[in-house]
């Protein structure tokens, strides 16, 4: 594996035409991370992975700086899963003196976007640079964040239709737990009372209704007193928008909230069936 500070020009003469699979990531690796690193390998001969902590997207310097690093760790985990090229930006190299957030429009501004004000500006303006820079054939994101892949996948078929934009499973522990890098940053206790976010997408799946889905899930919250909840939203997944009572189909639960400090967010494909529908 070949560990780059600079991408240009090293990875052009290391890849030599070669078709690239890209997995951008912020650090502090897990078996998500690695799953995608996996599915990357079945794609293209050259598996490159980013690791830039992105500025841009936190809405808080306390937030970016709360985020765990863990570099050392980082490298070995990647080479391990087999990384052609792992690349370690600075912020010069991502962002030049001049540069403009990307406006990520209203489905940027709800859901996630809502409570973290500008998240999905700053996401969409690193990936679009990322894309700029490495210029994969296939770039792997992880279902978990269901509205980032959402939003970067609209935003590449208007700005990068050459890149394939490739979806990957949520990857959890065998509590049910979605794996996350801010997980490390739970107490064990607090680990405990965020399995209440699965449990409650898991029971609302099994409803047949948008309302039986819906008091379900804020029925099962309620019964973890330190688990905060942002929102709970059952949408389209074709659109991103919340559906209602008349809505049947495929549809999929999102849910956001905080044990302590610590936000973390799921989601979970569903089916509202016919019989179901207007209930």
């Amino acid at each position: 594996m070949q560990h780059l500070l600079k991408y240009l020009p090293s990875a052009d003469t290391a890849l030599g035409g070669s078709k690239i699979a890209f997995v951008p990531t912020m650090g502090a690796l897990h078996q998500g991370h690695l799953s995608l690193v996996k599915q990357a390998k079945t794609l293209a001969e050259q598996v490159v992975m980013s690791i830039f902590i992105n500025p841009t997207q936190f809405e808080s310097v306390e937030d970016l700086d709360k985020y765990p690093r863990t570099l050392i760790e980082d490298i070995k985990l990647a080479e391990a899963a087999g990384v052609d090229i792992l690349w370690t930006p600075e912020v010069s190299e991502i962002y030049p003196d001049k540069y403009k957030l990307i406006d990520a429009g209203e489905l940027g501004r709800i859901y996630e976007g809502h409570t973290r004000a500008g998240h999905f500006d700053g996401v969409l303006t690193v990936v679009n640079r990322l894309f700029e820079i490495v210029k994969p054939d296939y770039a792997i994101f992880g279902e978990k964040d269901f509205q980032q892949l959402f939003l970067i996948r609209e935003f590449s078929k208007r700005s990068h239709p050459e890149i394939e934009i490739v979806s990957a499973r949520t990857v959890r522990e065998i509590s049910g737990l979605a794996l996350s890098s801010r997980n490390v940053r739970l107490s064990s206790e607090q680990a405990t009372s965020a399995l209440v976010i699965s449990r409650a997408l898991d029971a609302a799946s099994k409803k047949q209704s948008y309302a039986e889905m819906k008091d379900t899930a804020l029925a099962e919250l309620t019964t973890e007193i330190d688990f905060k909840l942002d929102y709970f939203a059952i949408v389209n997944p074709k659109s991103l928008l919340e559906v209602d009572q008349s809505h049947f189909g495929a549809v999929q639960l999102l849910l956001a909230g905080w044990v302590g400090s610590v936000r973390l967010i799921d989601n979970l494909a569903a089916v509202i069936e016919p019989e179901g529908r207007g209930k």
